[in-house]
């Protein structure tokens, strides 16, 4: 077996797929079927059971898939270690990053990492901070610029802001045309909110019980851009980071207006893995990412 037919054994368990796993790997179905029974006989087993729908893993390959995983994180950091011998960072980075956190910060830090380290190659993930949380967990990607509400872990994240949530309407709302609204101003008015599990979700709920305000939550939508389309319409109020609708703020479809009295805050950390020891490539993107995110957030 060799490191290939392990990325792609790595592929096919995340993407439940060989067609989305060749599609990842920009690769023909036919050679990862190849590589994947080829892996298959040298292990001496069925890693995967095909179904209509695509493969789960079998015992087999429940057992083996974290081992990989180890094993290949140990390639990367040692492929890492080799070149940091000559310093200049290169290898693959991972990031992770909050769809309203994207826009404004992956053309600088694209082009900042292609100008001065042309051998790093960035691979952008977009998602939720559930998700993130659990990509960084387990290993998927080595950073991830998200939001916090609790505790921060000092060992592994570091805060590089702060973001206030707002009140988010369509133009020429009455309520949002304020630059601030008092949360207890927000009683029962109809609200696009994301539904629970939500870090904002639950604050919001925690906060509402002890200022005894009724949040009436019309419509449940884990979408920004739904969320956002529900406001421009008028058809309720949407609660958000600023950074969320910058562009929308600049071409006047939407208002909005800071919650105060109490303020909904939550820090910006940039999270590296707990893993182990990354190689100077992460270290590198890391060091360009925070300042970019720090302006970001104090711009916002």
């Amino acid at each position: 077996m060799n490191s290939e037919q392990l990325k792609l054994f790595v592929q096919v368990a995340e993407h439940g797929s060989l067609t989305k796993a060749a599609l990842a790997t920009n690769s023909a179905q036919s050679v990862v079927s190849r590589q994947l029974s080829a892996l298959e006989k040298e292990c001496g087993g069925r890693l995967f059971y095909r179904t209509g729908r695509g493969v789960t893993p079998t015992e087999l390959g429940v057992k083996f898939l974290p081992r990989v995983k180890q094993l290949l994180l140990q390639l990367d950091q040692l492929s890492d270690s080799i070149r940091s011998s000559a310093e200049v960072p290169a290898g693959e980075v991972r990031l992770g990053i909050l769809p309203a956190l994207s826009l404004p910060l992956v053309s600088a830090l694209t082009r900042q990492a292609r100008e001065r380290y042309p051998s790093i190659r960035l691979h952008l993930f977009e998602g939720s901070n559930g998700q993130l949380q659990e990509w960084i967990d387990s290993g998927r990607i080595d950073l991830a610029l998200m939001y916090r509400y609790g505790e921060v872990n000092a060992s592994v994240e570091r805060v590089v802001g702060t973001a206030f949530a707002y009140l988010i309407g369509a133009a020429g709302d009455k309520v949002t045309r304020e630059p601030t609204i008092a949360f207890g101003r927000l009683q029962r008015l109809p609200l696009v909110l994301p539904g629970v599990p939500n870090a904002l979700r639950t604050t919001l709920d925690a906060v509402a019980r002890r200022e005894d305000v009724s949040l009436n939550v019309i419509l449940e939508a884990d979408s920004l851009p739904i969320q956002k389309r529900i406001a421009a319409d008028g058809d309720a109020y949407a609660i958000v980071g600023r950074l969320a609708v910058t562009e929308e703020l600049k071409l006047g479809s939407l208002q909005a207006s800071r919650i105060i009295d109490p303020p909904i805050e939550r820090v910006a950390i940039l999270a590296a893995g707990a893993q182990g020891d990354y190689g100077p490539a992460v270290r590198t993107i890391a060091q360009l990412l925070a300042p970019l995110a720090i302006g970001l957030l104090e711009d916002g």
